[in-house]
């Protein structure tokens, strides 16, 4: 697609990562002040400014207390290996399980849970506030007008109860297909139909907006085809701002490899906003067949890991976080479950075995986010002038000398320089 009112951004893949690195000058001073010289400090790396991601929906019951015993140890031993790996968590909003019951949501509970990863140092992002499948049974009885009044409300109500714990929503999801979906009537369909795809996604994007000025609220979708383009191009000719692209990428039927992987990521980048992976799976099992066109008709009773599936997954999960972080465009990438149990469809794409043991892809992708794409604590010894030179992954770091600490933050690539006091304890 060539359209004169996108400049058609112009993104150097790098394989090194240079663009998500950076050297600092730091300067390192005490608590009174002084420069901090010819002395022992020891820096550590506390986080990825990347979102390295997975859903939540696991630990909903062990946020809120409602384990005990062996369930209890399992779920906590599975919240362990989550946090080996991830820094950014997706909480469900489905509107079928969120409100079931008109008037009842189930604020408390995801509440609880979002500020339990809040509090563990994770970025929460809510998923979805609006979208045709999983959503409330009442709906279906109400008139397409009714639908986009409650629509609305419930955003706005969503939005505002979670701010400050949750500041970023995949808004609405999977609009290409919304108003032609024929599953059944879910009332949401019907809504978009009569307000058409660019009105409906105008109307959830505003009243999201209003609630939360400041949050980052994405488009997400599962057509990776010319459609979506289309759609995204419509949204901002006409004025509606979007902070970011969601594009899932459900790998069931084997992996895209690096030239599609790339290709997409540059078709939809050209529009200059962020690209977020909100979705990826790779499977340590049996492929689906590739004739389903709709990944949903494909559920079996049984779809056991393999060894032989679980070597090619680990394989193709480096690959595939290789490239999309070699991409300046791309900010997160969501794994789209870190166990097999009760993985979507069945389907074997876990990082953890049902038996809570680990897959060869988590010690693979923990080889890279914390030991390649990490600094490990590091012993420096400042100059003269109290500097030392830092050279790491954009993110959060701790320093500390004589049992004293300080914080500072690589936020850009390239060279920067840097000061940090040391606080007393």
């Amino acid at each position: 697609m060539s359209d004169p009112s996108f400049p058609n951004h112009a993104y150097v893949v790098d394989p090194t990562l240079g663009h998500r690195r950076a050297d600092a000058w730091l300067t390192v001073r005490t608590p009174d002040g002084e420069l901090l010289t010819g002395t022992a400090v020891t820096v550590a790396q506390r986080s990825h400014a990347f979102l390295f991601g997975c859903i939540g929906f696991d630990f909903i019951e062990l946020a809120n207390d409602e384990l005990s015993g062996a369930h209890a140890e399992a779920a906590q031993r599975l919240a362990d290996a989550w946090f080996e790996l991830f820094n950014f968590a997706t909480l469900p909003f489905y509107w079928g399980n969120f409100e079931p019951v008109r008037g009842q949501p189930d604020t408390a509970r995801i509440l609880k849970t979002a500020h339990w990863f809040a509090d563990r140092g994770a970025v929460v992002k809510g998923h979805p506030l609006a979208w045709h499948s999983v959503t409330a049974p009442w709906l279906r009885d109400l008139s397409s007008a009714e639908i986009a009044a409650v629509q609305s409300d419930r955003i706005t109500r969503e939005v505002a109860e979670f701010r400050g714990v949750i500041d970023m929503w995949d808004v609405i999801n999977e609009v290409v297909i919304m108003p032609i979906f024929d599953k059944d009537d879910n009332g949401i369909t019907r809504m978009c139909r009569d307000l058409g795809r660019v009105g409906t996604i105008r109307m959830v994007f505003d009243r999201a907006r209003t609630a939360n000025p400041t949050a980052t609220l994405m488009l997400n979708d599962f057509d990776m085809s010319a459609a979506f383009e289309c759609l995204i191009e419509g949204c901002l000719e006409t004025g509606i701002t979007i902070d970011a692209i969601g594009l899932q990428s459900h790998m069931h039927q084997g992996y895209w490899g690096e030239d599609k992987t790339l290709e997409t990521t540059d078709r939809f980048a050209r529009y200059g906003l962020p690209i977020h992976f909100t979705e990826s799976t790779l499977l340590s099992g049996h492929l689906m067949p590739p004739d389903i066109v709709d990944l949903n008709d494909y559920q079996i009773a049984e779809w056991p890991s393999t060894t032989e599936g679980e070597a090619r997954q680990a394989d193709e999960m480096v690959r595939h976080y290789r490239t999309l972080l070699s991409h300046p465009a791309v900010e997160a990438i969501t794994y789209w479950g870190i166990t097999d149990v009760g993985a979507w469809l069945n389907a074997p794409v876990g990082f953890v075995r049902a038996d809570g043991t680990p897959k060869p892809a988590f010690d693979a992708m923990r080889s890279l986010i914390k030991e390649e794409w990490w600094l490990p604590p590091s012993p420096i010894t400042t100059d003269a002038e109290g500097r030392l030179r830092v050279s790491g992954f954009l993110g959060d770091y701790d320093i500390s000398a004589g049992g004293r600490t300080g914080r500072f933050v690589l936020a850009q690539p390239g060279e920067t320089n840097l000061e940090v006091s040391l606080s007393a304890h």
